[in-house]
């Protein structure tokens, strides 16, 4: 999906152009496996709404460019902005421009570094990070039997899930039923499924020894299994963990190459951010936190979330 400033997809029901109102939605890196879903479930439940028009930005992971998106957005008086930020650690600044705008916005996916402080009409609509690198560690734990070496993939460092993700892991290997675990490799791979085989690769050119791998998101897990692969290793003898649940890390569970994924509802979280742009262009109240829940999927369960997502 290639998505630029000048995109502007108009999905107008319109009854009546005095009710119509338009939504900005400045994505981090739409070509991402998981953003690309994610607004995709933005704009097919825009589609449903009378009188809705939307306009999207991808920054290409470039938050400068992303800000300038931003900026655009507040000159042309949207009505409501939805952003998944490029660099969470730009919220302050974010919010500042739909503030002094007098736009609502709505944060997706990834945490902004002023959640516990936003200004009004603004909220963060994502999954509780907690959850999705506890129960990947927990599953890793449990089937490597509290014991081996794992290699931990990160996400962009400046990314709030990348960075939560991370630490639950080491949380949990901390516990007694899993410091059996050591962690022998914790580098970033930028959420990309190219780099995440290129570091894999370095790790075992290196001579890194390690049972299990445990990636921030599905395309960096998929990029280990190629170099795995690759290197004539047994999938049957890594265990390999990611985050998201994409079409593209079910199909490698079917195919016994992944253990585990850990479901981020990309659907859930992009038809609550848009009801969410809805109601506060509406003057009504939500929550400065909506949060939509992960969950484990294993061999045992995967054909229940293929279904869900045909």
């Amino acid at each position: 999906m290639r998505i630029a400033m000048t995109l502007a997809l108009t999905l107008t029901l319109l009854s009546s152009t005095a009710d119509a109102k338009t939504i900005g939605i400045a994505m981090a890196r739409a070509t991402d496996k998981f953003q690309g879903s994610l607004l995709k479930g933005m704009l097919d439940y825009a589609a449903t709404q009378p009188g809705l028009t939307v306009v999207t930005a991808d920054a290409k992971a470039d938050p400068a460019a992303q800000m300038e998106q931003l900026k655009k957005f507040a000159a042309d008086k949207v009505d409501a902005i939805i952003i998944g930020p490029a660099d969470g650690d730009l919220g302050v600044q974010i919010s500042k421009i739909a503030s002094d705008a007098g736009i609502p916005l709505i944060y997706v996916n990834n945490q902004p570094i002023n959640y516990e402080d936003l200004p009004s009409r603004q909220t963060v609509v994502a999954s509780n990070e907690i959850e999705s690198g506890t129960l990947q560690a927990k599953e890793v734990c449990r089937l490597l039997g509290g014991k081996g070496t794992a290699v931990v993939l990160m996400g962009q460092l400046f990314h709030q899930a990348a960075r939560i993700r991370t630490t639950d892991v080491e949380q949990v290997f901390a516990t007694d039923a899993c410091k059996g675990i050591t962690i022998v490799e914790k580098q970033s791979a930028n959420w990309s499924l190219d780099q995440g085989d290129e570091l894999t690769q370095e790790w075992l050119t290196a001579g890194v020894k390690f049972n299990a791998v445990l990636a921030n998101n599905d395309e960096m897990a998929l990029g280990a299994i190629r170099a795995l692969k690759r290197n004539g290793i047994a999938m049957d003898k890594v265990v390999v963990g990611g985050v998201d649940a994409t079409d593209d890390a079910l199909k490698a569970m079917v195919n016994g190459d992944l253990d585990i994924t850990i479901l981020q509802n990309a659907k859930g979280l992009g038809k609550a951010s848009v009801e969410a742009a809805v109601k506060l262009m509406a003057g009504q109240e939500v929550p400065t936190a909506i949060s939509v829940p992960f969950e484990l999927v294993t061999p045992d369960n995967v054909q229940s979330y293929i279904a869900k997502s045909q």
